[in-house]
């Protein structure tokens, strides 16, 4: 079974005004341990479709299905504790807590979910370490490069042990090298770990490496190609 899939989704704004059709009949699956671009123009929809799969928006109407779970059907309390159990998410704009050390951040999401003091230090340590980190660990994000930051977002996202990451222009905000680098490590994760990515990008450093690229044209997938 798809850890994903996408059943007739429609999205539209403004219903009682200006009806905006943010997505369009949307169908789509997406199995384990794949590395997708959703890609498009600037309002083709891809942000909103990577918020419908993780639980952050509601679809007008049709189904958004995660490994068996019509989001839909689970209250906000609900929904909350789905979210932090099975979804990780990296977004352009880092959201690390500034008061916060890189351990700490990454610490965080395990705090929530109740996980022991000492499986929370020792998990931390390991994903700062996956992402090339293990020697900024005690660093605040303010003494941190909007790469290593960046990578700090990734070993958080990775920290709940998620069924997949949604990435929301990660590369957005990085220099060449930086961004190269957070693709290396994510590659990586995805090859070693079967850790499923899907990233929101209109970069083309994100589509040149994706495995499977889906095309949004005013909220309608317009191909859907495996690039290799």
């Amino acid at each position: 079974m798809p850890i994903i899939q996408i059943q007739n989704v429609n999205k539209v704004y403004d219903e009682t005004k200006i009806p905006v059709h943010a997505l369009s009949d949307i169908n789509l699956k997406i199995d384990k341990g794949e590395y997708t671009a959703i890609v498009g123009p600037s309002g083709s929809g891809k942000t909103t479709l990577l918020n419908m799969i993780g639980g952050l928006d509601n679809p007008t109407s049709g189904k958004v299905i995660v490994n068996g779970i019509d989001l839909s059907s689970l209250k906000t309390d609900k929904l909350i504790e789905f979210r932090l159990r099975n979804i990780g998410f990296v977004f352009q704009s880092f959201n690390l807590i500034p008061v916060l050390t890189a351990k700490e951040n990454v610490e965080f999401i395990m705090l929530l979910q109740g996980v022991k003091k000492e499986e929370r230090e020792k998990r931390s340590i390991e994903l700062l370490k996956a992402v090339g980190l293990e020697d900024k660990l005690d660093a605040r994000p303010f003494e941190l490069s909007g790469g290593q930051q960046q990578r700090v977002a990734v070993a958080r996202a990775l920290a709940s042990n998620p069924s997949f990451v949604l990435a929301d222009e990660p590369t957005a905000n990085l220099d060449t090298d930086a961004a190269e680098g957070l693709l290396d490590i994510m590659e990586t994760l995805n090859r070693e770990r079967e850790m499923t990515f899907i990233f929101a990008t209109h970069d083309y450093r994100v589509i040149n490496r994706a495995r499977r690229v889906i095309t949004l044209h005013d909220g309608k997938i317009s191909s859907d190609t495996l690039q290799r």
